[in-house]
C-alpha cells in the first residue's frame, strides 16, 4: 500500500505545522497531497474531489499560510452553498489557526439576523466564510470591504450553481482585486463550472482525485410503492426493520419533509425535519440532537443536508428518487463511511421508472425490485434513542465552556462521565447529551449547581 505523504514535506509556517501535529494531522489525503503544494506556491487551483476528501484543510492551510495577522482586514473570502457547510468550514479553519495569535474568522450566512453581522463587520475580520446571497447583500450595502482579498475560495461550486447562485457569484467576484489567488473545489464539473473558471481564474492548475475503487460497504435496495400512503407507510416499515440508531430520510421538497417527519413522529419514531424554512435556532437544535444521538431520524431536503458532518449513519431512505443521479450518489454515500456497513433504501412509483433506468446507466448497477417488510412491524413500538438532550440557557457569551458543563454534571452525587455524550456550546445557549436513564439526576445537578458562578435555566428537549 502506498503511504500518504506527510505534512512535514510542505513549506508550512512553523505555527501551522506544530498545530497540525497537536491535532494529530500527520499524513495528507490525496486531494491535499495534490493541491496543497500548488496552493502554497500561490497558483490558482481547480480541484475535483468528493465531500469528505479533506479539501477544507487543503484550502484552509493555504489561506492561513499567507495571512498577515497584523493587517486587520479581510484577506480571504470563502463561499459555500449552505449555512451548515459554511459553519463547518469556519470551525475547521479556526481549528487550523489555533497556533496563530488573534486570527479572526467571521461567518456571514442567510437566515441569521443582520444586526450582529453588521457589528462583527465593523469590528473587522481576517477571513470571511459565507453563503453567496448574504455576502452579496453585505457587499451591495457596502458593509463588507473586499479590496484586500488575496484568496478567494469557491467551495462545492457545483452545488452553488445548482442552487441558482451564479449571478451572486459574478457580483461578488467583480469587486475583488484581480491580482488574487482563486481556489475552486467541486465534486462535479458541469459546463457552467468550466465557464466560471475561465472568467475568474488565471491559468489554473487542475487536480482530480478519483474516488477509491474499494468494494462498497453500502447495500442498496429498491422498493416499488403504489400510492403516497403506501410510500409513507414504507418509510416506517424500513426504519422498524433496520432498527437504525441513526437514519436520514431524503425528500425532494420542504413540504414533503415536514409531512414525513410529522407522520413518523405520530408513529412513535424520534424524528425531526430539516429544511430551508427553519429559523437558525431551530436548525441548530435539530442538528445538535441528531448528531448527539438523541434523535434517531432526520428528514431532510438535499439542500439542508449538504455539508452535514454526521458520523455513524446506519440507514438512508430516499422517499423519492433524487432528481439528479449525482445527488442520489451523494445521498447514499452518507451511510457506510469509514468501512462500516450501511443500507440505502429507495422508494419509487411507476412514474419514476425512467429515473431508475437513469440510475442503472449512471451507476452501472442492476436494480432489483425488493419486497417491503410486513405491515405487522408497525404494531411494534419504535426503539427510543439512548440519549436525551438538555438545553442550558447560557453559552459562549456567558463564558460557559464544555468543561464547565461536564464538571457540573459529574460533581459530587452526579452522573458518570461515561453517561455524558456530546457537548456543544453556542453564543447564547449550550446543549449536552446524557443517557436516558440519568436525565433526572443530570437535570438536578445542572439546575441546582452553578456554571461560572451563575444559575442558568435548564430543560429537556423532546420526549
Amino acid at each position: 500500500m502506498v503511504q500518504n505523504p506527510s505534512f512535514d514535506q510542505l513549506q508550512l509556517p512553523v505555527d501551522l505545522y506544530e498545530n497540525l501535529k497537536s491535532l494529530d494531522y500527520h499524513t495528507m489525503t490525496p486531494v491535499q497531497a495534490q493541491s496543497l503544494p500548488l496552493v502554497l506556491e500561490g497558483k490558482d487551483v481547480i480541484a475535483q474531489a468528493k465531500t469528505g476528501s479533506g479539501k477544507t484543510v487543503a484550502f484552509g492551510l493555504g489561506l492561513l499560510a499567507q495571512l498577515d495577522v497584523k493587517k486587520f482586514r479581510v484577506q480571504a473570502l470563502v463561499l459555500c452553498p449552505t449555512r451548515e457547510l459554511a459553519d463547518q468550514v469556519a470551525r475547521e479553519i479556526r481549528k487550523l489557526a489555533r497556533g496563530i495569535h488573534n486570527v479572526k474568522v467571521l461567518t456571514l450566512c442567510g437566515g441569521m439576523p443582520f444586526g450582529p453581522q453588521i457589528g462583527s463587520l465593523e469590528h473587522g475580520a481576517h477571513i470571511v466564510v459565507g453563503t453567496p446571497g448574504r455576502i452579496e447583500e453585505h457587499l451591495r450595502k457596502e458593509r463588507l470591504n473586499v479590496d484586500h482579498v488575496q484568496t478567494l475560495v469557491l467551495d462545492e461550486a457545483d452545488r452553488m450553481l445548482d442552487m441558482g447562485f451564479q449571478a451572486s457569484l459574478e457580483a461578488i467576484v467583480a469587486p475583488i482585486p484581480k491580482q488574487r489567488q482563486t481556489l475552486l473545489f467541486s465534486a462535479t464539473f458541469p459546463e457552467a463550472i468550466e465557464s466560471i473558471a475561465r472568467n475568474v481564474m488565471r491559468e489554473p492548475e487542475r487536480v482530480t482525485v478519483e474516488s477509491p475503487t474499494e468494494e462498497s460497504t453500502i447495500t442498496q435496495f429498491f422498493y416499488p410503492v403504489d400510492s403516497e400512503d403506501h410510500r409513507r407507510q414504507a418509510v416506517g416499515l424500513l426504519l422498524m426493520q433496520d432498527k437504525a440508531a441513526s437514519a436520514i430520510v431524503f425528500c425532494n421538497t420542504k413540504r414533503e419533509c415536514q409531512e414525513v417527519a410529522t407522520e413518523l413522529s405520530n408513529q412513535g419514531f424520534s424524528a425531526l425535519a430539516l429544511h430551508g424554512d427553519l429559523e437558525q435556532r431551530e436548525r441548530d437544535q435539530v442538528l445538535v440532537r441528531f448528531a448527539n444521538k438523541s434523535v434517531s431520524v432526520l428528514v431532510a431536503t438535499d439542500v439542508a443536508a449538504r455539508g452535514l458532518d454526521i458520523e455513524d449513519l446506519d440507514t438512508v431512505i430516499n422517499y423519492h428518487i433524487a432528481r439528479d443521479p449525482e445527488v442520489h450518489v451523494h445521498r447514499v454515500g452518507r451511510t457506510g463511511r469509514a468501512g462500516s456497513h450501511g443500507r440505502a433504501h429507495t422508494l419509487y412509483s411507476d412514474k419514476e421508472n425512467f429515473k431508475l433506468r437513469l440510475l442503472e446507466e449512471e451507476q452501472g448497477i442492476a436494480v432489483e425490485r425488493e419486497i417491503l417488510p410486513p405491515a405487522s412491524l408497525l404494531n411494534d413500538q419504535p426503539r427510543r434513542p439512548a440519549m436525551v438532550t438538555l438545553q442550558i440557557d447560557g453559552g459562549k457569551k456567558n463564558k460557559v465552556r464544555p468543561g464547565d458543563i461536564l464538571g457540573a454534571l459529574t460533581g459530587d452525587g452526579g452522573v458518570q462521565g461515561s453517561d455524558v455524550g456530546k457537548i456543544q456550546v453556542f453564543p447564547m445557549s449550550s446543549y449536552v447529551a446524557v443517557k436516558r436513564e440519568v436525565v433526572k439526576t443530570a437535570l438536578q445537578k445542572l439546575g441546582a449547581g452553578k456554571l461560572k458562578g451563575r444559575n442558568f435555566r435548564v430543560r429537556k428537549l423532546g420526549r
